[in-house]
């Protein structure tokens, strides 16, 4: 008996410690947010400021950077003219000539001298060879992986950071849906080469980017990154108003979730969504469907034929009904994977970063968003939301209805894992 007893009792425990992964602490939202004024009423900017975090800041410069052949090169650039410091966080880093182009500049710059942080997700690194890391902690890069595989983590495996921060000497910041691999190289138009925008940011709000990251560095390391080398006087660089938030679940993670309720609500004429996982919960659908029933334009746009994730695609279809048949547009991307993430609203607010529109982004994982209140940006980004819905294919509601029998049996087996895919 006590043999049994002996087993039982350390598998239980183990048990009990892996299913703290899908779970979080906080409580969970469980009411739609009524629609009380639009995104252009100062009232929508006050509350975002207070409930997401980090106050709106003015002063800034955001720029889109499309595809690989634009990213890649800006990036790169920045941290090569680094002087004093580079903080860098991903999900992905794969191995690769991309991989080795970013491993030698930040190697490069921490050989000169330069204070080089960088962490990169566990899982997301798998795929990187040990001989990258070990190349960019010879040449003094400090390099920590996020949550690797330990006794006392197993309780946070299924907690993975998957931010896309890059801040050079405090004052140029990066932010968007890139990963470190070669399949983000190019111009995304075969599907070797994903659809991926990607975002340069000057001003104010870059200190909000670089505070991002310190929070899981602290989380990482238990140090602080401080000084003028990380948070420098920042002068006025444009004329957009924005602000960078983050969510966890270790502390603020119905913050991503809150803003897009927030947001959605807000909706008195457009809402753009592209999305490249798209799995969201009741309340979303929920939200998006009222914006409807408001007469607000819904299009969603979404990765068509080339996904890297077929689980996601089933899964997703299943949500599509109720809001084809309340009036939104579903579009489907042809050349390649959709791997952008952005939402515009009426014109006027943007939200990009490395969200998806998923419970696992909402709930699960370490999130970066940069919220952006400006008319000009915002028709720029929906300037290339358009172009990317001339690639596109609409999706009908009466195409939804007919699927078949096996699709609808297999998205019915994934409903009670969504919040995993």
């Amino acid at each position: 008996m006590l043999w049994v007893i002996g087993i039982t009792v350390p598998a239980t425990t183990l048990v009990l410690v892996l299913a703290q992964n899908f779970t979080t602490s906080e409580q969970s939202l469980e009411r739609k947010i009524e629609h009380r004024h639009a995104v252009s009423a100062p009232q929508f900017r006050r509350e975002m400021s207070v409930l997401l975090g980090p106050t709106i800041v003015g002063g800034n410069q955001v720029t889109a950077l499309q595809n690989g052949d634009e990213i890649f090169p800006a990036m790169l650039r920045a941290i090569r003219s680094a002087q004093t410091s580079v903080t860098f966080e991903t999900f992905i880093y794969w191995s690769g000539e991309i991989g080795e182009e970013f491993s030698q500049a930040l190697s490069e710059r921490a050989r000169a001298g330069v204070a080089v942080s960088v962490i990169v997700d566990w899982v997301g690194s798998m795929k990187m060879e040990q001989s990258l890391l070990d190349a960019m902690e010879v040449a003094g890069v400090e390099l920590h992986r996020y949550r690797p595989l330990n006794w006392y983590n197993l309780g946070r495996m299924n907690n993975r950071t998957h931010r896309k921060l890059l801040v050079v000497d405090g004052r140029i910041g990066f932010t968007g849906g890139v990963g470190i691999a070669d399949q983000w190289k190019g111009d995304g138009g075969d599907p070797g080469h994903w659809r991926e925008t990607h975002f340069r940011i000057e001003g104010p709000v870059v200190a909000q980017l670089q505070a991002a990251f310190n929070d899981n560095w602290i989380k990482t390391t238990g140090r602080v990154l401080r000084g003028e080398s990380y948070f420098p006087a920042l002068p006025d660089a444009g004329d957009m108003d924005a602000h960078m938030f983050v969510a966890s679940p270790a502390g603020g993670s119905e913050s991503m979730h809150l803003m897009y309720l927030l947001a959605i609500a807000a909706a008195a004429s457009t809402i753009d969504l592209a999305a490249a996982y798209f799995v969201p919960d009741t309340l979303l659908i929920e939200a998006l469907i009222a914006a409807r029933g408001r007469d607000v334009r819904v299009r969603i746009l979404l990765p068509g034929p080339h996904i890297d994730s077929q689980t996601v695609k089933i899964a997703s279809k299943s949500e599509w009904g109720g809001l084809l048949e309340a009036g939104a547009e579903f579009h489907v991307y042809q050349p390649t994977m959709l791997h952008v993430k952005m939402l515009v609203i009426d014109s006027e607010f943007v939200s990009v970063g490395s969200t998806n529109f998923d419970i696992r982004s909402i709930r699960l994982n370490d999130e970066a968003s940069l919220n952006v209140y400006d008319r000009d940006f915002a028709a720029q980004m929906t300037a290339a939301f358009e172009a990317d819905l001339l690639m596109a294919e609409p999706y009908a509601y009466a195409r939804w209805k007919n699927r078949s029998l096996g699709q609808r049996l297999t998205e019915t087996i994934l409903i009670p894992i969504k919040s995993q895919l």
